[in-house]
């Protein structure tokens, strides 16, 4: 589902209450229309939206009452900041997913165990719980570092509507990429785009052309 239709889907407080109260068990309407305190067609009609998305799903009891749960999981994030922002939604990668060499940048100590006796399980989710909040503290700390590193290139740059799309640039340069056409590859832009962008950059003295290739100027 996209990021913008899940953030609009989700910025209505009931659908968020009756997902939170569905993370918890599944539930029929009466249920969730008492813990929600709103009318049982109303709750009908969040129902509906979020079936549609795809989010939850339901079935039918024996007494043919029926039970909405929650049919996937998703994870949606969203970034505000200074230089930016931005939404994306995933889903949970499969377990049988090979992470080595794709965080060349961090290491993951994640249970590889394949038994699934209770005292294996309760361990395994214990150490995925520390795990999950070692990353979101991390995803913190790199926020905040990339702003800094961001508004320091910014004060060398000089304050423009441009100035992020320059950093990111720099960044090419820094990193290898040393022709228009390469940078254009690295920051998903066009030639021309990344010409200009050279040229407002040498022109404030930080970064120049050697032999065909752009090198920053320290």
């Amino acid at each position: 589902m996209d990021s913008a239709d899940l953030l609009d889907l989700l910025g209505n407080e009931n659908r968020r209450r009756i997902l939170r109260l569905l993370a918890h068990k599944p539930c029929y309407v009466t249920e969730i229309s008492e813990y929600l305190g709103v009318s049982p067609k109303a709750v009908i009609d969040h129902l509906r939206k979020l079936e549609e998305a795809g989010i939850i799903e339901s079935q039918t009891d024996d007494q043919r009452r029926k039970y909405f749960h929650i049919s996937r999981d998703i994870r949606l994030e969203v970034n505000v900041s200074r230089y930016g922002f931005g939404a994306k939604s995933a889903y949970p990668a499969s377990p049988s997913l090979d992470m080595s060499g794709r965080c060349p940048h961090i290491s993951f100590d994640v249970p590889s165990s394949t038994g699934d006796s209770l005292t294996e399980l309760a361990s395994d989710l214990a150490r995925l719980e520390e795990l999950e909040n070692e990353l979101s503290l991390a995803q913190r700390y790199v926020h905040g570092r990339l702003t800094d590193v961001l508004d320091r290139l910014n004060e060398r740059i000089g304050a423009n509507s441009d100035s992020r799309f320059y950093a990111e640039v720099l960044a090419a340069i820094a990193t290898g990429a040393r022709t228009p056409a390469r940078i254009a590859e690295e920051v998903d832009t066009t030639p021309d785009a990344v010409d200009r962008a050279l040229g407002a950059l040498a022109e404030r003295g930080l970064v120049e052309q050697r032999h065909d290739e752009w090198h920053v100027v320290e």
